[in-house]
C-alpha cells in the first residue's frame, strides 16, 4: 500500500486535530487546522485511506510545505 504524505500549504500554529492514527479518511476530509493570519485553514487529504501517522499535535508552530500526517493508501 502506498503511503501519502499530507503537507500544510501555510505556517501557523496548529489549533486543532478532528482525526486520530488508525482512522479512515476520505478525499478531501480535513486532517488538521492551521491557525494564520487569525483563520482557521484546514489541511485536507488528498485521498482516501487510513492515518498510518500523524506527525504534529496541538499548538505545534509549522512551516509551509511541513508534513503533518501519513495516509496508507
Amino acid at each position: 500500500m502506498p503511503e501519502i504524505k499530507i503537507v500544510t500549504e501555510v505556517a501557523g500554529r496548529v489549533c486543532a486535530l478532528p482525526v486520530a492514527t488508525g482512522g479512515d479518511v476520505g478525499d478531501g476530509d480535513e486532517i488538521a487546522f492551521v491557525e494564520a493570519m487569525k483563520m482557521e485553514i484546514p489541511v485536507t487529504s488528498t485521498t482516501a485511506g487510513t492515518i498510518k501517522a500523524i506527525l504534529v499535535k496541538l499548538d505545534d508552530v509549522i512551516a509551509e510545505g511541513q508534513v503533518v500526517a501519513i495516509i496508507e493508501a
